[in-house]
């Protein structure tokens, strides 16, 4: 059931509600003159109408048992915030990507992004010109971070009002009004169809955010058979969970559909609480799949997030999996973060070994039901029956970076030797890279975690929270206030820096290594049965080699502080393609030879990665 405010044109929009325990619903028509509008009861809780003589450009509130008026639970767009009224959407918009065919999943090298904070700007538009260095660099798809409407504290300066993650969203139908209106989300998708870039939204499925959250309001949202460590849970699999299950899939088709986004990417899937025979996220995927197959020229995606280790989210169906394209994989960032920085705090006193790391590569899950020992319990099954391809991997992403209390990135705690290394590791790697906006270039400013309440209490509980969730990390300090506009505005990238000093090398190095994942054919092969990792602990090595019919590579990562040799496993003689340590990349100078015979030592720096291949 399509719900929400549908503008069918010629000033006649029809009006849907989920209300299945109301005994009346009305709609309050506020503009250019009030007008109030009884929806008809429908099947399974369902309300609806057509009212004629609206028009895009209408704001609108829903009537509940003839008391309070609230926005619409599936409202297209807050022009006023979340606590103010919904407003009519003409979707028509003149695309122009006819000639847009999609990028395969397995193909997609994604690129996260903050709308608020990758543009002095902070708007769907002010990202259009940075496209071309984006495509330039590579990359293929943008991953949006979300964007539904959430809340700002309206009494400061406009430009400073709305500051949020995204993950605070209460109006999954509403783009966020300070980052723009929908017909320029629109202009944004269109403009990377243009050039070649697939685009990925962040959606939130989990929980709702807590200021504006009137959804209770309307039905049984919630759910208190479980608890998200966010909020109420959603009510996926109760009594009237339907309504809710349906809000959510039509959620997942309007952006398809009216947007032409590409993929979505679901956050923390853990905490999608089913139990029912049909859980949720195959319902979902049954509906999307099913959307891909109906006269679309290009199939969309559905990447999950999960700390789960659990590869039934992307089995096919038919194996007993829920279907999704493709999943998260942390253990591969866990393994890398600890060996570039030490840290072994927290959820990071699981890792810490090269062998971890190795084992990443080759089995994607360190823990494939092995005991976890922050988590005091056994964690993870195997993966090994489906493609490398289905995983995606990072060294940064806003989670890693805002975990870490002053949000520094890599750049501010490890070397550049190290940020070559990471980024090598990652691009060569046969799954699925994602890099954080800002990384490719080494950015120096932080990404804090930061919101905007109105509510004094709220404001109060998240700053609590927020010391909280370092006291698992033994930080002395307090972490940066939240709730401060300082701390949003120290987030914003510094773009320019691309183009200066070791800030460029870096750039370059990532294009160069993107170009390299993107043509040579052993680093095309994504087969499983293709790729074999050792490592050495003493020595601090992790070898990697990749191979196809026609060609084989080896890398190899060191890990220590001090040079190392070894010899590498080639039956042939083989050619140095890349060298982090080669003056030409501002490194210390390579002693690792050009040219490689069998049984050759190889020499490697501290803290680099060198790249052979058969002769």
């Amino acid at each position: 059931m399509k719900i929400g405010a549908n503008y069918l044109g010629d000033g006649e929009c029809e009006f849907t509600v989920w209300s299945p325990l109301l005994d009346g619903v009305t709609v309050q028509i506020l503009t250019p003159e009030q007008q109030l509008i009884p929806l008809k009861p429908q099947s399974e809780g369902y309300w609806q109408t057509k009212v004629n003589d609206v028009y895009p450009g209408t704001l609108y509130r829903y009537v509940l048992n003839g008391q309070d008026a609230f926005a619409d639970p599936a409202s297209q767009y807050q022009p006023e915030g979340v606590h103010g009224p919904s407003q009519i959407v003409d979707q028509h918009f003149e695309w122009t990507d006819e000639e847009w065919t999609g990028i395969p999943v397995e193909s997609m090298i994604f690129y996260e992004v903050h709308v608020g904070t990758f543009t002095p700007e902070g708007s769907f538009t002010a990202i259009i010109p940075r496209l071309p260095d984006l495509k330039e660099l590579g990359i293929n798809a943008i991953e949006i971070m979300p964007i539904s409407q959430f809340p700002g504290d309206t009494h400061i300066e406009a430009s400073l009002a709305y500051r949020n993650w995204g993950y605070d969203g209460v109006y999954p139908y509403a783009v966020q009004n300070s980052y723009g209106s929908p017909a320029e989300l629109k202009q944004l998708v269109n403009a990377c169809h243009q050039h070649g870039i697939a685009v990925v939204l962040d959606v939130v499925y989990n929980h709702f955010g807590p200021e504006g959250n009137y959804m209770s309001q309307f039905a049984p949202y919630f759910t208190k058979t479980y608890k998200t460590p966010w909020g109420e849970a959603l009510n996926f699999d109760d009594a009237h969970s339907q309504g809710v299950r349906n809000y959510f899939i039509e959620n997942a088709l309007y952006w398809l559909r009216e947007f032409h986004i590409d993929a979505l990417r679901l956050d923390a899937i853990q905490a999608i609480y089913d139990l029912g025979a049909k859980h949720f996220l195959w319902e979902l995927a049954e509906a999307v799949h099913h959307f891909s197959q109906q006269g679309q020229k290009w199939k969309r995606h559905l990447i999950a997030e999960s700390d789960q280790n659990n590869p039934r989210i992307i089995r096919p169906v038919e194996l007993g999996g829920y279907g999704l394209d493709a999943q998260w994989s942390d253990d591969f960032h866990h393994s890398l973060h600890a060996l570039l920085t030490g840290d072994r705090q927290g959820y990071y006193q699981d890792f810490g070994q090269v062998a971890q790391l190795a084992k990443a590569y080759e089995d994607t899950f360190v823990y494939d039901w092995k005991y976890a020992p922050h988590r005091k319990r056994f964690h993870g099954v195997s993966c090994r029956d489906r493609p490398l391809s289905q995983f995606t991997i990072c060294i940064q992403n806003h989670d890693q970076i805002g975990n870490q209390m002053k949000g520094e990135r890599l750049s501010q705690r490890i070397s550049f030797e190290g940020l070559k290394l990471a980024a090598g590791a990652v691009l060569l790697s046969p799954n699925l890279p994602l890099l954080f906006m800002g990384e490719e270039y080494g950015e120096t400013a932080p990404f804090i975690y930061f919101v905007s309440h109105s509510d004094p209490d709220l404001i109060q509980a998240v700053r609590a929270g927020r010391k909280q969730e370092f006291e698992a990390f033994h930080f002395a300090d307090d972490p940066p206030d939240p709730e401060s506009s300082e701390t949003f505005l120290k987030s914003k990238l510094n773009w320019e820096l691309r183009n200066e000093g070791k800030h460029k090398v870096l750039w370059d190095w990532y294009r160069h290594l993107i170009n390299l994942r993107k043509t040579h054919p052993a680093l095309l092969n994504q087969d499983r049965n293709s790729i074999k990792a050792t490592s050495d602990e003493d020595k601090q090595l992790v070898i990697v080699r990749r191979w196809c019919e026609s060609s084989e590579l080896i890398f190899v990562m060191n890990f220590n502080s001090s040079p190392v040799t070894v010899t590498l496993p080639f039956e042939h003689n083989a050619n140095k393609l890349l060298d982090s340590a080669d003056t030409s990349w501002s490194g210390h100078g390579s002693e690792a030879p050009e040219h490689l015979s069998v049984g050759q030592e190889v020499k490697l720096q501290p803290t680099s990665l060198v790249l052979y291949e058969k002769g």
